[in-house]
């Protein structure tokens, strides 16, 4: 189970009312939670983290390497176990060329779980969020905004073509 903090918005407020051509005032809040209602469908359907953040995920304690589920891993920062900080030496870690995070133990008899902390995403900040991905999130604002009524409730075809090149699909 991983556990992180909220997708951040990956465009801002201001970028958004001008995309949706919304003036500022009483739509503005509704504006807002649509803009994280999109960056969270964004990862979603990404299946990553677009704006680097912490997270915390528990996994099976083993001596064998296990992937950690959320990508892409930029670093790893801790494992517990049972809310115990494990010394640098009882583990070992590796994040490979494609950002998945590993872990394992070094000792095999620790059974059950162990919580890895570090953090993760595709970019340090908005700006580094590349423009396909951004332009996907306007889009779909503009289309959750227009459709607020509860018609049109997939998500646009221009959107996922525009998002499709940075899907990562999990395989068994």
């Amino acid at each position: 189970m991983t556990d992180t903090i909220p997708a951040e918005p990956i465009v801002t407020l201001a970028e958004a009312q001008a995309f949706a051509r919304v003036e500022t005032g009483e739509e503005e809040a509704l504006l807002a939670g649509l803009v994280r209602s999109a960056s969270s469908l964004c990862e979603a359907f990404l299946g990553q983290v677009v704006i680097e953040r912490e997270f915390s995920e528990t996994i099976a304690a083993s001596i064998e390497w296990q992937r950690l589920n959320v990508f892409p891993v930029r670093s790893i920062s801790g494992v517990s176990i049972g809310g115990r900080q494990l010394a640098a030496t009882a583990f070992a870690t590796d994040i490979d060329a494609n950002g998945c995070g590993w872990v394992r133990l070094a000792d095999a008899s620790a059974v059950g779980t162990i919580d890895v902390s570090g953090t993760a995403g595709m970019a340090i900040g908005q700006n580094g969020v590349h423009e396909a991905i951004r332009q996907g999130v306007l889009r779909l604002v503009a289309h959750l905004f227009a459709a607020r009524d509860g018609a049109g409730g997939e998500i646009p075809a221009a959107v996922t073509a525009l998002w499709r090149p940075f899907r990562r699909v999990k395989l068994a």
